[in-house]
């Protein structure tokens, strides 16, 4: 369902390109759940990106379900990347201003929703048990709260592929987990794939699909 081939990403830099990914291919289907670890500066969060189609790459393909989001205008490319896939960061990124519950139906507002979206929100939170939390604003919340907003705004539009970039990265050690066990729950229901970005070995050796990324390269582990 998800097909990399010969991907490749340079970046400019004083002394000329600086090669961050070298000829990257990697395959996964419904229900794969991937980590990915790697040094700081390994070009982790820009294949993540690139995945996610918020980067283009310098050479080579990404597929998803068949589509390469980077061949599509910005229109169809805004509506591909808000259907198709799910975004979870270190940084939780609600809105302040709004409740919880609008924070999780935030990115059906760009897409002709039915009524059955808010009820998928209210199960979702009701999953990550913050059902009673809906109509708190995030500064009302912890940490570990805020993240469990991002995860179920992540999955409000059923994406097909979830990334997330140091998911637990801000979290302590009883959120880490509470948030991740929440993950995994929530992605055997939806049957996508799922790919995590994380320094957290811990964390990465719950995944049945290993790889790291060291030398511009990526190597299953």
């Amino acid at each position: 369902m998800l097909e990399v081939r010969n991907l490749s990403k340079e970046y400019p830099a004083p002394g000329g390109q600086l090669l961050v990914l070298a000829e990257i291919s990697l395959s996964l289907k419904e229900g794969d759940a991937v980590s990915i670890i790697g040094p700081s500066g390994s070009g982790k969060s820009s294949l993540l990106y690139i995945l996610g189609a918020m980067e283009t790459p310098t050479s080579g393909s990404v597929h998803l379900e068949g589509r390469n989001p980077h061949e599509l205008d910005d229109r169809n490319l805004a509506a591909f990347r808000n259907e198709k896939i799910g975004f979870v960061f270190q940084d939780h990124h609600l809105l302040p201003q709004c409740t919880v519950l609008e924070n999780v139906l935030v990115p059906s507002l760009v897409s002709n929703s039915d009524n059955s979206v808010r009820q998928r929100a209210v199960e979702l939170l009701e999953r990550v048990g913050l059902s009673s939390r809906r109509d708190h604003r995030p500064h009302q919340l912890s940490g570990g709260e805020k993240q469990r907003v991002a995860l179920a705004r992540a999955l409000i539009m059923k994406p097909r592929l979830i990334l997330c970039d140091e998911p637990t990265g801000n979290l302590d050690h009883d959120s880490t987990k509470a948030v991740m066990a929440l993950l995994f729950d929530l992605h055997k229901i939806q049957h996508g794939i799922l790919i995590v970005v994380t320094h957290n070995m811990e964390l990465a050796q719950n995944f049945s699909l290993k790889y790291k990324l060291t030398d511009t390269r990526l190597h299953r582990v």
